[in-house]
């Protein structure tokens, strides 16, 4: 991947669940072409021990925040024995792209 359209093509194509922080995250990933998405947030729209996947993908935003709630999200989702796909977001960082949310593409 080296361009934000690759990225989020690749993306389109992984079958593996996403899990993101709000609403809006969510929004800016659809309107992508991207779905197998829930919203996981400190409300918790979700609960952990509904995530059945053998691994998943987890798209926090950049910020603090979004960091912290990366790591505990992790960390409880490793525990049970789920394996963490890091590229993508790892790809944000090396963009410096700071929210989910601000994620637009002419595609």
């Amino acid at each position: 991947m080296e361009t934000l359209q690759e990225w989020a093509t690749e993306l389109k194509k992984v079958n593996k669940l996403i899990i993101v922080e709000g609403k809006k995250d969510k929004c800016a990933l659809e309107n992508l072409g991207i779905n197998k998405i829930v919203t996981f947030s400190n409300s918790s729209y979700l609960s952990m021990e509904e995530i059945n996947e053998k691994e998943v993908i987890i798209l926090t935003d950049l910020d603090n925040h979004g960091k912290k709630f990366y790591s505990i999200l992790r960390h409880n989702l490793q525990k049970r024995g789920i394996k963490i796909d890091r590229k993508f977001r790892e790809f944000l960082f090396q963009e410096k792209i700071s929210t989910i949310e601000s994620l637009k593409i002419d595609l």
